[in-house]
């Protein structure tokens, strides 16, 4: 009898002991799914909330070089998008997703950051703050002869220089 009592008590001293086991192992387990979880909202959050986003801006100038037929086109509006957007545009339409805009699909690839817009002036020029990083540059100008840049920017520095020229134009066309 005795013998039998102390079988019991070893039994449940070992199921005492392996139940305070068991509760320090979820313990551990549920401080591992929560800071799992807070890793990935982390990862998600946009870019201009990350302290990264202190870094100075560069002052890019866009410089429109006109070609020999063609006078000085009046208030041309620039925009700079941080990513390529004729690539998101073609990667959204080759792929179609349901109950997704395009604004959105293209808002969810910039992660956060915003297009910057700017004009030239009557004589070609006009100026933009932008933070260091891969800009992509779009503009059209019209007349005789169209011409359209899509370039990519590489900011870095303090100032920038950005010209606009008809050999690095992305496409030239006739206006009839």
């Amino acid at each position: 009898m005795f013998q039998e009592s102390a079988k019991v008590a070893g039994q449940s001293r070992f199921l005492v002991t392996f139940s305070k086991a068991l509760i320090l192992v979820l313990r551990v387990a549920l401080i591992l799914v929560l800071a799992g979880a807070g890793w990935l909202i982390y990862r998600q959050l946009p870019i201009s909330a990350s302290p990264q986003n202190n870094m100075p801006s560069t002052s890019v100038q866009i410089v429109l070089r006109q070609p020999d037929n063609g006078g000085p086109t009046l208030d041309v509006p620039v925009s700079l998008y941080p990513v390529d957007v004729i690539a998101v545009r073609h990667e959204f339409f080759t792929e179609p997703r349901a109950g997704k805009r395009f604004e959105d699909f293209l808002k969810e690839r910039m992660k956060g950051r915003t297009p910057v817009s700017t004009r030239l002036d009557k004589d070609g020029h006009g100026s933009v703050a932008l933070p260091p990083g891969t800009w992509w540059l779009h503009t059209t100008i019209g007349g005789d002869e169209q011409l359209e840049w899509r370039l990519p920017v590489t900011v870095i520095g303090a100032k920038q220089i950005v010209e606009l020229t008809p050999q690095n134009a992305y496409t030239r066309s006739k206006s009839f």
